[in-house]
C-alpha cells in the first residue's frame, strides 16, 4: 500500500460500531480524517481497527483520543485494536498531556482558614510598611551624610530632579486648581443665592483650596506622575543589573537614587501647591466675578478679611509629609521590581495606588489633628 492519506471504513454492528482506518493520520487529513471522527455519534461503543494504519502523528493520536473522551463522557467505551507499540505509547502519551478538568470541587473556607488569610495580609502590609520605613531611615541617613560631606552630594542630580518633578508639572497644576476654583465658585454661587449670601462664596472658595484641595489635589497629581516615573527608572535600573554594578563599583544606591529623588519632592511640592493655590483662587474670583459680579477688588477684600493665614499654613504643612510618602513608595515599588518586564508594570501600577491612598489617608489624620488642635 502506498503512503496515502488516511481512510475511515465504517462497519455499524450490535452492539459496536468498528472504525477501520487506513493509511496515514496526520496533521495533513485531520481536515478530512478529523472530521470524520468528530461525526462519529457517541450513542454506542467503537471499537478502533488500526491494523492498516501506516503513520500517525500527534495530532492524529489528538484526535482519537478526544473520540475516547467524548465516548467515555457519553459511558460508553473506544476499543483499539491491532495498534503497533508505538502507536500505543504514542497515544498514551498524547492522553497524558491533555489537561484535565478539576475533579474535586474547591473545598469552602472555614473561618479559622479566612483569620488565616487576613493575618497573612495584615502580616504583609506590616513587612510592606517596614520596608519603605527603611527607606525612609536611608533617606536621613545619606542626607546627613551628604550634609557632613558635601563632596558627596549629587548636585546635579537633584537640579534634574527637581525640574522633572516640579516645573514639568506646573502646567497640569496649574490647570487643574483653576478649574477647581471655577467649579467650587460655580457651585457655591447656585446653592448661595438662595439664601441672598454670595458674597459668603469667598470663603467657600478660599478656605477649600487653601486648607485642603489645593495641596491635597496637586499631591495626587504629583503621585500620579512622580511615583510612577520614579518606580519604571528604579525598577528599570534593576532589571538592567545597574544596582549590582553601583554596588560592586563602591556607589551607595541609596545616595545615589533616593536622595536626589526625595529630596527635589520636599523642596518643590510645596511650590508646587503654592501655584495651586494661586490658580484656585484666580479661577473661583473670575467665576465669581462672572456669575455674582464680585468684581475682583471686593474680591480680594473679602478674602484678605475673611481669611486667616492660619489657613495657608494649614495647607503647607502637609506638602513636606505628602512629598516624602510619595518619594518613598516610587522609590520602594522601584526596587521590588524584578527581572522581568510584568514585574516593572505590576509594580508601577501598584505604586501609584499606593501613594495616592497614603496621601488620601494622611491628608485624614492631618484634619482630624489640626481639628483636635483647634486650628
Amino acid at each position: 500500500m502506498t503512503d496515502a492519506a488516511a481512510e475511515i471504513d465504517t462497519v455499524a454492528t450490535e452492539p459496536a460500531l468498528i472504525l477501520r482506518i487506513r493509511g496515514r493520520l496526520t496533521l495533513a487529513e485531520m481536515a478530512g480524517a478529523g472530521a470524520r471522527l468528530r461525526a462519529v455519534a457517541a450513542d454506542r461503543p467503537v471499537t478502533l481497527d488500526l491494523s492498516r494504519l501506516l503513520r500517525l502523528d500527534t495530532a492524529g493520536a489528538w484526535a482519537i483520543v478526544t473520540l475516547r473522551a467524548r465516548l467515555a463522557a457519553e459511558g460508553h467505551a473506544l476499543r483499539i485494536e491491532h495498534a503497533a507499540p508505538e502507536v500505543e505509547s504514542l497515544l498514551v502519551a498524547v492522553e497524558a498531556a491533555l489537561p484535565r478538568a478539576e475533579s474535586e470541587p474547591r473545598p469552602r473556607r472555614s473561618l479559622p482558614d479566612r483569620l488565616d488569610a487576613l493575618g497573612r495580609r495584615v502580616a504583609g502590609a506590616g513587612h510592606t510598611g517596614a520596608e519603605m520605613l527603611g527607606i525612609f531611615g536611608l533617606f536621613l541617613a545619606r542626607l546627613g551624610r551628604s550634609l557632613v560631606h558635601p563632596r558627596e552630594f549629587r548636585l546635579t542630580a537633584l537640579v534634574h530632579h527637581c525640574e522633572e518633578v516640579g516645573f514639568r508639572a506646573v502646567p497640569i497644576v496649574a490647570l487643574m486648581a483653576f478649574l477647581i476654583g471655577v467649579v467650587l465658585a460655580f457651585q457655591g454661587a447656585v446653592q448661595l443665592r438662595q439664601f441672598g449670601a454670595e458674597v459668603f462664596v469667598v470663603d467657600l472658595i478660599a478656605i477649600s483650596i487653601l486648607r485642603e484641595l489645593g495641596i491635597l489635589l496637586t499631591s495626587i497629581i504629583v503621585a500620579g506622575r512622580t511615583a510612577s516615573a520614579f518606580t519604571a527608572a528604579i525598577g528599570s535600573m534593576k532589571m538592567r543589573e545597574e544596582i549590582d554594578a553601583m554596588r560592586t563599583l563602591g556607589l551607595d544606591p541609596a545616595a545615589m537614587l533616593f536622595v536626589p529623588r526625595i529630596l527635589a519632592l520636599l523642596l518643590m511640592l510645596p511650590i508646587l501647591g503654592l501655584i495651586a493655590n494661586v490658580a484656585g483662587l484666580f479661577g473661583g474670583g473670575l467665576m465669581a466675578w462672572l456669575t455674582l459680579d464680585i468684581s475682583p477688588g471686593m474680591f480680594l477684600t473679602r478674602l484678605v478679611d475673611g481669611t486667616d493665614v492660619e489657613n495657608v499654613m494649614v495647607g503647607l504643612v502637609k506638602a513636606p509629609a505628602f512629598a516624602v510618602i510619595i518619594g518613598v513608595v516610587g522609590c520602594h515599588a522601584g526596587m521590588k521590581v524584578g527581572s522581568n518586564a510584568e514585574s516593572l508594570g505590576r509594580q508601577t501600577s501598584s505604586a501609584v495606588v499606593a501613594a495616592i491612598f497614603a496621601v488620601i489617608v494622611a491628608d485624614a489624620v492631618f484634619s482630624v489633628f489640626f481639628a483636635q488642635v483647634g486650628i
